[in-house]
């Protein structure tokens, strides 16, 4: 119906096809009416054409799109959704745009276009990153960015799906979403993970990619790279998944293509030393590298690319070791295909000569047997359960061979490659998400397609059904969200064709089922398929052939040759040559073929398997099948590539589809047959018709009420309620109404409804225009019409007059002879009167002279009268002369009057200004004295002001002092709690200390017991892989002893070779290697068989080994056992150890200290019973009692005091003792351990070991003594009880004071220790962010800030010297101050004894005086106490608010701190000083940390800091800082101190300050800079929105809540200058705030034009220009004109001016090339090619006249870089700014609460 309507039309444009465009355009001249059997058309050359309709189905032409609608960014956005559209779109954005990227839905199709371009840079991925992907031009990035938010947003796995044919760019699109995510979600560690997932791509495109005739790096693999993220979403790991290798490749090239990169770069890198050994010569020289002819490719280095593989390799932690493995393995490879196998006579064998160097250096290079090697590629086994057979190959079939094995071993190595990568990219983080990329090969279709192409298609198949179902199912939530009633949409379902390929008894099935048959062939196979599925509606076979079958794919349809695919899904290699590569020397070639089976149990003593032996049966056993390799390659594709889908259905899917615009490789060349082709395979155009078949086009309400509210009546747009204005206008303008519907949020359109909207749109506009233009061209023709009229008038009048006086001419001239002949003659007859009258007069009296006189000239008069009247009539025509000469006497005469009258004026004013003067000079006396009573009262008012100011000042002390007591007495209680604090810490610690040492050592033994352990373990499985390697080789000897017994017999029976050839299922590769010699099957074939058979020598050496090497790995087993047993034991014991050491320690405490107390008692009562006998015997000779009793009493003192020593001695040497016993318990376990693991004694600081056996010898000695009870008194008799006691007792004081330093020196290392830890942390955090923000400045800026860095630097290093110089005049500074002190006192001394001396003259005198005080004037220093410093900082810097001090001095801080350091200045304490401004930078660091995000906060101290600055250099003395200081202030100047560090110090922070500053100015302002210059409607009405696609614009989905506005902009901007100009900071810095802020606007605005389609238009241009000059006029407004942001803007300002200029002819492109002298070439052509005509009267810009622009701008040298650094900052500079104010005029608040700084 719709069709119908429009193609009632004159001029509608169709398509209709074509055999060479596919598509072409027409127009319709004639009307069509229903019925019509044909359509009268023109094309494009203006040919008539007519084209037929058919009546049955009434099929006409598909509508083409109005031209507003051609280049959308989403081909959903086109109103008829159809084939040639979307070709025709992609083509003109191609082509006309060169833009590669386009969405169509929920795709991003991606035109290749064979050149390098500048959308990929790193300016590129910040644009992108955290953008909404409709609010940018369609790139990988954005569906990159898509992907990353949606993981983090809804916690689901993504994947993006990258498909399309060869050639296509998959690869790169890939890799550069893989850039994305590693630049974006960079590792939060530095294990730099993102780095070696991107390393990962050159390996993989070396081993994996090759040259194609479609493609120079094609790869001829599938991978799918999980990259892994945390909670945090940084990259923390990767895997890759690959599909599918094309092994074939390695063996077979085709004309023009190349192998795999990687033997390219092996051959171009074989000249370098480490790799003479492989033997390789150029690529030309080896059949495998030049079958393709062509071995290099145009452009690419494979030397340098190989330095890259290599570099890759190494930074993903493979060893030098194993690089040098894996590229012998591609050089043996390529030896290996040089092999030159030789044909026998009877055609059915074949040999290799045993000089054969290639196969010398295969042999060596893998480090397998030669001869072996040698015989397997030209034999064969054969195995049946009698006997095994040992069949000869022809020269094909070792060829085969030859082949098979180079594919094996390059398939092998290439998984191998790939499971290290794996390796390096895994992590033991916890996965908390991933994000998989999926680059796999799209649909193909070749000339000759086989096995390679079906599985491609089968995985193409499998996609394509998961996108279907994905794009419908996203079709049913949209439509059930808006609340649409849902109708099913039928959409190709390709479950058919994968039920064909994958069911049961499909085609892969009845392969696999074939090769199972013994004698299976392709053609077998081939009638299977047609007796099958011949039914089968995908299915179909070929008329001419019966060796191929048809499958009808949903791209298309694909013919299959049926040759090869049987060898190929077997993939099928000799087990006996894997077996010889299974038993190389070379371990890693050796691990390449061995399977999970051959691996041996890494512990077998643990699953109890030790004991077992494995019997072997003498007779040769069929091997078991191996299920692993029964796994044909069809079925292993098959579960690989369900294993895939069910990835990618549990995760959300993103699609990339990449087409190939040609085959020849050109850039930018659009080929449409090639392209609609891939459009087709790759499911856009079903995406297409799926959404078609519903309601395609969807318009939010604003946008469709911004777009078409000129069709609307004014009195509809003055309502609110937009939804029910747009319900009106639609159901008045479309009838029908199953062609919309209307949503919750959206209008849905059925395809064509919006293509009708925008006629009728175009017709309202035409109609507005045409009444426009007649009203104009109406009011221009009567201008013109009356101006043409008064020139007519003009003309007419003077040609008037030139035709009256032409006329009159001739008369006039005749006249005017006759009257002069006349008057000639009067004059004579005149003259001769005169004559005779004047002789008359002098005749006649003098007093008669006057009437004469009178007379004479009244006849004078008369004459003259008489000949004027004469001439009346010929001088009529001079009146008007003497009109113009009154009308100038009049004026002339009006002007005199003037003139006059201002000179009367001028008088007057004079006269009055001469009075005034006079009356001045009067009262001038009178005014003097009125200055001299304002100057009293003034004084009188500063000296009231003084007075309340000294009584404020004893208040304020009375209460300073105060409040001084009151917090010291709070300090010393503070003080003492935490001095009890930490002494209850140190009695914890130390008792904690003691506890933690023996726990230390026990497990320091129990790591090194687990170490030797591992290694023992790893040893042992070292020789369990030996020992199977050589059980190995035993089984290849023994099969060779049993061959050649059987060859003989097999020879005479070549009957045989026929019945058994068809016998070799697919390989089973087991592990085997044969060695055997010539010479020993010479000597069997001599003997004879039957000899042979018994003389088994070899046979039982080899058995005689095998038993030794058994029983060598028993024992080896066994001592692993012993090992483990042990290593629980010890571990048993030391818990037993630990849980008895106490218990053990008190049993041999109280057993010495029992022995001790039993012999020290006997010792005691011996000595008390002498010294009573003594005592008594001494009384009998003194008889004085007193003597007696003080002697006595005094002996028991003595003895008292000696058994309390005793005691305390006895005590030491128990402990000591009781540590010994420890220690030789401990001997004692570590001797029963053989692991000769060096354990420590029992005193854990000492380190004489030599000391500690001494002691332990000693102690044996004691106990051997203690053991015999009657050694003791032997031992007290000759006292060397009290020797030994001696001797343990230096001992113990010898190891305790070793034990003390230890610990003392233990402690003091640990917290050296950890304060250098601490200070290298924070070096390296901060050089950590120096270089950070380094990478992200320009290189200019990255010079400059390195500048400053060294500064910085140095000024550090220069402060520590001064430090250091500080302390070195310390003790000169004191002993100054100390004379000072002292002369003080002295002059103290002498005025007091002078005051007395007043003081006695004063009593003397009867009248008393009172003496007041002067009052001295504020010196503009501040003094406080040094232990008040915290609270300055803290009142002053760290709790201070901008709000406390914004109503007194701007910057009052700076100004306070800077009394307070000139008043350390001035008592000349300079450690006062430093220690005040160190504090005051720490502080200032602290407060701008805490408040990191508080723009006042930022600007309020950059203000002060600078000011302090400005402050140190104002009064530091120096003359250049002081010629604009008054004399005051030049007083207030520091006298003893040079700050030139710390002013330095002070700048480094002010530049720190002012980064800060602007990174919140700029995390408030950026968000608002696009919404506000681009998409905000300044200029109302001037925008009008073109139809969205799938990706609708962020800010247009609801009504302008989320935009910003300019207002918005400027009211920011407003708010930044107020708060920084009540701040006080500088004029200077302010600008450069400004300057930097507008810097930041032009750039974020012109990345997004550069980035954005849909605003490059002219009226989006005329929005910025207005926008532009309202900033201008915002600067002009502040007075900021000076800052030269209005310069910085001129990018943008030319950018809009190009949007707005006209873009057609060579001046056109002349002017625009002149005027946009700020852009770059790369910026004004992609402004050229993204602009967009808004409405149809625009014109799109012309290819032609983009290369017109190209050629002129060709000779400038513009930076490559097409997006402006927006992160970019000008270099700040703070200029010397000295402050008028001084410092004795400043006045503290109280509200500072610095009550206890006093002024000086």
């Amino acid at each position: 119906l719709i069709y119908s309507m429009y193609y009632t039309f004159l001029y509608t444009r169709v398509w209709i096809p074509d055999p060479d465009e596919v598509w072409k355009s027409a127009e319709i001249i004639k009307d069509y009416k229903e019925g019509d059997k044909s359509l009268h058309l023109k094309l494009e050359d203006d040919t008539i054409y007519q084209y037929p309709v058919d009546l049955k189905t009434n099929q006409l032409p598909f509508l083409r799109n109005p031209d507003i609608l051609v280049g959308e960014n989403d081909l959903t956005a086109l109103s008829y959704l159809h084939e040639p559209a979307v070709l025709h779109n992609l083509k003109v954005r191609f082509l006309e745009s060169n833009h590669i990227y386009t969405y169509c839905g929920i795709v991003l199709v991606a035109i290749n276009p064979y050149e390098q371009l500048p959308i990929y840079e790193q300016d590129v991925i910040y644009a992108y990153s955290g953008q909404n992907m409709g609010d940018m031009d369609p790139h990988i990035f954005a569906v990159a960015e898509e992907a990353y938010k949606q993981m983090a947003r809804d916690e689901k796995n993504q994947s993006i799906i990258v498909s399309g044919e060869s050639g296509a760019g998959k690869t790169v699109s890939a890799k550069y979403a893989m850039r994305f995510f590693a630049s974006v979600g960079g590792s939060a560690s530095e294990t730099n993970i993102e780095e070696k997932v991107l390393a990962s791509s050159p390996i993989m495109e070396a081993i994996g990619n090759a040259k194609t005739t479609r493609n120079d790096n094609s790869s001829r693999f599938g991978k799918y790279i999980q990259i892994g993220f945390d909670k945090r979403y940084h990259i923390i790991g990767a895997n890759m998944r690959t599909y599918l290798l094309e092994k074939s490749r390695v063996v077979f090239q085709a004309e023009d293509e190349r192998n795999y990169h990687i033997f390219y770069q092996l051959c171009a890198s074989a000249s370098l030393p480490e790799f003479k050994d492989l033997e390789l010569t150029c690529a030309e020289d080896f059949f495998y590298t030049s079958m393709g002819g062509e071995t290099t490719i145009d452009g690419v280095d494979d030397a340098e690319d190989f330095e890259k593989t290599r570099h890759a390799f190494t930074l993903l932690g493979v060893k030098e070791s194993h690089q040098m493995s894996i590229f012998k393995i591609i050089a043996s490879i390529l030896h290996l295909g040089n092999l030159e196998i030789h044909a026998e006579r009877d055609g059915d064998s074949s040999s290799i000569s045993k000089q054969d160097e290639h196969l010398n250096n295969f042999c060596s290079l893998l480090g397998v047997e030669h001869s072996q090697m040698e015989h397997w590629l030209c034999h064969r086994k054969l195995v049946t359960t009698a006997e095994t057979y040992i069949k000869p190959m022809s020269l094909q079939q070792a060829v085969n061979a030859r082949n098979a094995l180079a594919k094996h071993i390059y398939a092998q190595l290439f998984n191998w490659i790939v499971e290290h990568i794996n390796k390096a990219l895994h992590t033991t983080v916890k996965q908390h998400s991933f994000i998989g990329v999926l680059d796999i090969y799209g649909f193909e279709t070749f000339e000759v397609n086989s096995f390679e192409q079906f599985c491609i298609n089968y995985a193409n198949e499998k996609l394509q059904q998961q996108f279907n179902s994905h794009v419908f199912k996203l079709e049913q939530e949209e439509y059930m969200k808006e609340g649409i009633p849902w109708t099913l949409i039928d959409f190709y379902d390709n479950q058919p064709c994968i039920d064909l390929i994958e069911a049961k008894l499909g085609i892969l099935d009845l392969l696999d089922e074939e090769c199972k048959v013994p004698k299976g062939t392709d053609e077998n196979w081939a009638q299977k398929l047609y007796d099958r599925h011949s039914s089968s509606q995908h299915f179909q076979k070929p008329r001419m052939s019966n060796t191929s079958f048809i499958v009808v794919h949903f791209a298309d349809k694909v013919e299959y040759q049926c040759d090869g695919f049987l060898e190929k899904n077997r993939d099928t290699v000799y087990e006996e040559q894997i077996n010889i590569l299974k038993a190389s020397k070379y371990q890693m070639v050796a691990d390449l073929f061995h399977d999970e089976k051959d691996s041996v149990p890494v512990t077998p003593a643990l699953k109890g398997a030790s004991s077992k032996i494995s019997v072997r049966s003498a007779k040769p056993s069929v091997k078991a099948a191996n299920k692993e390799h029964k796994k044909t390659v069809g079925h292993q594709f098959r579960n690989s590539l369900h294993l895939l889908m069910e990835t990618l259905n549990a995760t959300t899917p993103h699609y990339v589809r990449c087409i190939k615009p040609n085959d020849e490789k050109l850039p930018f060349k659009f080929d449409p047959k090639r392209a609609v082709q891939q459009l087709r395979a790759c499911g856009v155009l079903e995406t297409i018709r799926i959404s078609a078949a519903g309601y395609p086009s969807r318009w939010s309400y604003h946008d469709f009420f911004n777009r078409y509210r000129v069709l609307m009546k004014k009195r509809e747009i003055s309502k609110n309620d937009k939804k029910l204005v747009c319900k009106t206008l639609l159901e008045n303008l479309i009838k029908d109404p199953d062609k919309f519907q209307f949503g919750r949020t959206k209008i849905f359109f059925r395809a064509g409804q919006v293509a009708y909207l925008e006629k009728l749109r175009a017709d309202k506009f035409r109609a507005a225009t045409i009444m426009i233009q007649k009203t104009v061209r109406g009011w221009l023709q009567r201008v013109k019409y009356r101006r043409m009229r008064e020139a007519a008038i003009t003309i007419q009048r003077y040609t008037r007059g030139h035709l009256a006086r032409s006329k009159m001419q001739p008369e006039k001239n005749i006249f005017k002879n006759k009257t002069f002949q006349v008057l000639l003659i009067q004059q004579k007859k005149q003259k001769r009167e005169y004559e005779q009258v004047l002789k008359n007069h002098l005749q006649v009296n003098g007093k008669k002279t006057k009437r004469k006189e009178f007379l004479n000239n009244l006849i004078y008069h008369k004459q003259l009268y008489s000949g004027r009247q004469l001439h009346n009539q010929s001088c009529s025509y001079h009146c008007f002369l003497s009109l113009g000469c009154d009308l100038q006497n009049k004026e002339y005469k009006h002007l005199n009057e003037q003139l006059s009258t201002l000179t009367s004026a001028y008088a007057t004013e004079v006269e009055k200004l001469k009075k005034e003067l006079e009356q001045n000079r009067q009262n001038q006396g009178d005014d003097n004295r009125l200055v001299n009573l304002q100057e009293e009262i003034k004084s009188l008012r500063l000296e009231l002001g003084k007075a309340h100011s000294e009584r404020k000042i004893i208040e304020d002390t009375h209460d300073k002092e105060r409040d001084l007591l009151r917090k010291r007495v709070s300090d010393l209680e503070d003080e003492n709690i935490l001095l009890k604090q930490e002494k209850e810490e140190l009695n914890n610690r130390i008792l904690c200390q003691s506890e933690d040492e023996f726990a230390q050592n026990t497990v320091k033994e129990n790591l090194l017991m687990k170490k030797e352990l591992e290694e023992e373990r790893s040893r042992y499985q070292n020789l369990v892989k030996e020992y199977s390697r050589l059980e190995q080789r035993y089984d290849n000897l023994r099969d060779e002893m049993t061959i050649i017994k059987q060859t003989p017999g097999h020879r005479r029976n070549p009957s045989n070779q026929s019945s058994l050839e068809s016998d070799s299922n697919y390989p089973s590769i087991s592990t085997s290697e044969i060695g055997d010699t010539e010479d020993a099957i010479q000597q069997v074939e001599d003997v004879g068989l039957d000899k042979a058979a018994m003389d088994m020598t070899l046979f039982l050496k080899l058995q005689k080994r095998v038993r030794e090497l058994e029983q060598e790995r028993k024992k080896l087993q066994t001592q692993l056992e012993k090992k483990e047993k042990e290593s629980k034991k010890s571990q048993v014991i030391e818990m037993k150890n630990e849980m008895d050491s106490d218990h053990d320690t008190d049993l041999a405490y109280n057993s010495l200290k029992r022995q001790e107390l039993e012999s020290e008692n006997k010792k005691l009562k011996n000595e008390l019973n002498e010294l009573r006998k003594a005592v008594v015997d001494r009384a009998t000779q003194n008889n004085s009692s007193g003597d007696f009793q003080e002697g006595y009493s005094l002996l028991l003192n003595q003895l008292k005091s000696a058994n309390e020593e005793l005691e305390v001695r006895k005590e030491e040497v128990l402990i000591l003792r009781t540590q010994i016993i420890k220690a030789a318990q401990q001997k004692e376990t570590g001797k029963n351990m053989e692991s000769n693991i060096n354990t420590y004694t029992s005193w854990p600081n000492s380190d004489k070991h030599v000391d500690a056996e001494d002691a332990i010898e000693a102690y044996h000695g004691v106990c051997q003594t203690n053991r015999k009870t009657e050694d003791w008194g032997y031992l007290n008799e000759d006292g060397e009880l009290g020797l030994a006691y001696q001797g343990l007792k230096q001992v113990a004081r010898l190891l305790e004071a070793q034990l003390q330093d230890q610990r003392r020196e233990h402690e003091e290392e640990v917290e050296t220790l950890k304060s250098q830890m601490e200070a290298l942390r924070e070096e390296m955090e901060k050089q950590q962010q120096a270089f950070f923000q380094t990478l992200q400045l320009s290189p200019e800026a990255q010079v400059e800030f390195g500048i400053q860095q060294e500064i910085t630097r140095l000024t550090n290093e220069n402060l520590d010297l001064k430090e250091m110089q500080e302390k070195l005049e310390k003790n000169e500074k004191k002993l100054k101050k100390q004379l000072k002190i002292y002369m003080k006192k002295v002059q103290d001394f002498e005025a007091t004894q002078a005051t007395v001396q007043t003081e006695r003259r004063r009593q003397e005198l009867t009248r008393q005086v009172t003496v007041q005080r002067k009052e001295k004037d504020f010196q503009g220093m501040l003094e406080y106490h040094k232990e008040d410093e915290p609270l300055l900082i803290r009142n002053l810097i760290t709790d201070l608010k901008p709000q406390t001090v914004s109503a007194t001095v701007p910057c009052l801080p700076a100004y306070i701190l800077y009394m307070c350091i000139r008043h350390a200045d001035y008592i000349n304490d300079d450690l006062k000083v430093h220690s005040l401004l160190t504090s005051t930078i720490n502080g200032i660091k602290k407060v701008l940390k805490k408040h990191n995000d508080d723009f006042q906060m930022t600007s309020f101290w950059l203000a002060n800091t600078s000011r302090l600055l400005h402050c140190l250099k104002q009064y530091s003395g120096d003359t250049g800082f002081m010629t604009q200081n008054t004399t005051k202030q030049n007083e207030h100047c520091l006298k003893n101190f040079d700050l030139t560090e710390y002013r330095q110090v002070l700048s480094d922070l002010s530049i720190q300050i002012y980064q800060q500053l602007f990174k919140i100015a700029e995390g408030m302002l950026q968000p608002m800079i696009v919404s506000a210059m681009l998409e905000n409607e300044s200029i109302q009405s001037l925008c009008g929105v073109k139809p969205m696609g799938y990706r609708k614009r962020s800010s247009s989905m609801v009504d302008g809540d989320n935009t910003y506005s300019l207002d918005a902009v400027i009211r920011q901007m407003n708010t930044f200058h107020s708060i920084m100009c009540d701040q006080g900071l500088d004029p200077e810095i302010i600008q450069q705030v400004c300057k930097q802020l507008f810097y930041m606007i032009n750039a974020v605005t012109l990345n997004n034009l550069l980035l954005r389609k849909d605003v490059c238009s002219w009226s989006t241009g005329m929005q910025l220009r207005y926008n532009i000059s309202q900033l201008e006029e915002w600067l002009r407004g502040k007075n900021l004109q000076q800052s030269g942001a209005a310069q910085i803007m001129e990018p943008l300002i030319q950018a809009a001016q190009l949007l707005q200029l006209k873009k057609k002819t060579s001046e056109d492109a002349e002017a625009i090339c002149s005027l946009c002298t700020s852009l770059t070439t790369q910026q004004i052509v992609k402004i050229l090619n993204l602009y967009t005509p808004i409405n149809e009267f625009e014109e799109r810009v012309t290819v032609a006249f983009i290369r017109n622009i190209q050629a002129h701008l060709q000779e400038r040298n513009d930076s490559p870089q097409l997006l402006l650094d927006y992160k970019y900052m000008f270099p700040v500079v703070f200029p010397f700014n000295p402050s008028s104010i001084t410092m004795d005029s400043i006045h503290i608040p109280a509200s500072l609460n610095l009550e206890f700084v006093n002024q000086v």
